[in-house]
Order: C-alpha cells, then structure tokens, then sequence
C-alpha cells in the first residue's frame, strides 16, 4: 500500500480494529507528499469504462454513485490528474452539490475480466461545460456525446492503492465475450464446411 493511501486512511480507529481482530496494527509512516499515478495505473485507467464515486452530503453521510462511459472516459491529464465529462442525468446532482460543499472524493476501478481493483482518494472540482468548451471538447469520449456533456470534473490525486483481487468475480463484456467466442464460431464454421452443412444464419 502506498504511504499516502495509508496515512489517509489508518486513523486511530482503524489502528484499534487491527490490533483488535489481528493482534497488531499496521502503524502508518508520517504523510507524505501525494502519489503519483505510474504506467500501470494508467494503462488500467486507460480502459476503464466504468467506476463508483463516493463523495460526502454536508451532514457527513457518503454518497456512492456510478460513472460510465466508453473505456477511456476517465482520462489522466498528468501524474496527478484525472478529469471525465459529467452528462445529462437524472437531475438529482446530488454529487455536484456534495462538491461544491466538500470536494473529497474517492473512486473505486474495478476490471472483472481480470480481477484487477485500483482505489483513488482525491480532491474534486466541477466545472460548468458550458464556461468551458475548448475542455469539454477535450473530455468528450467520442463526439457524439459531447452534446450531452454537462459538466467537467477535475480531481487532483491524493493517494492509490491496487487492491487484492480476492472475491472479484470474473464477468466479461459484450465486446470481451465476442472476442473470446471468435474462435469458436471459426471452428465451428470450419467443421460444418467439412461436413457439407450450411453454417447458421446463411
């Protein structure tokens, strides 16, 4: 676990409930400066397609939401940046305004395929797309959508760390699973061309 992460997140309660359910507690060093993302941060970033944001309500309760987009719509701008475009939703903006109160943030990435987990803790600021256009055409996944894109979201990082791969069921995209299947419909085809049969759908 890298330093920040830990010194973020081993408060004092923490600390007891080690000690208590392991017999000792994994003592964080002083905080250091913030992590950097390196090359395997941001290749995993790189082909995400979805993540859950928790931000925090002005009365201190965590709110969880889902952010998706084409893989690549979070995208690292430097070492210590991420930014997506926020489309059109349910109107609710209920993140927005956890934001503009308390701009903590924390997002959990997960690949199932391959059963890789990565936690970010950062600072997040929203930007209005519409104050923005040369940004927003920037985030955009794909220009199609850059019509619903309504906000921008800039999160400077504080702390990562990869979490184990322990109960992450394996699960597959449509796109993973046509790619994996590929090579079985070629046998198949092959094979019913050997045998005279016509192949399906033809």
């Amino acid at each position: 676990m890298p330093g920040r992460f830990a010194a973020e997140t081993f408060t004092e309660p923490v600390l007891e409930a080690q000690r208590r359910y392991y017999g000792r507690a994994a003592e964080p060093e002083p905080r250091p400066e913030p992590d950097r993302l390196g090359p395997d941060e941001i290749e995993f970033i790189s082909r995400i397609d979805g993540f859950a944001m928790a931000t925090v309500t002005p009365g201190g309760w965590p709110y969880v939401q889902h952010r998706g987009g084409p893989a690549g719509f979070l995208q690292v701008l430097d070492d210590g940046r991420l930014a997506f475009a926020d489309f059109k939703g349910n109107r609710q903006l209920i993140s927005t305004g956890n934001l503009s109160a308390e701009g903590r943030v924390a997002l959990l990435l997960i690949d199932h395929a391959r059963r890789e987990r990565l936690k970010i803790l950062g600072r997040a600021s929203v930007l209005d797309a519409r104050d923005h256009p040369e940004l927003a055409d920037r985030l955009a996944p794909t220009r199609a959508l850059r019509s619903k894109v309504e906000r921008l979201v800039l999160i400077e990082v504080v702390a990562v760390d990869w979490n184990c791969p322990a109960w992450i069921t394996p699960r597959h995209t449509a796109a993973e699973t046509a790619e994996l299947v590929e090579p079985l419909r070629r046998r198949i085809s092959e094979l019913e061309a050997r045998s005279g049969r016509e192949p399906p759908g033809s």
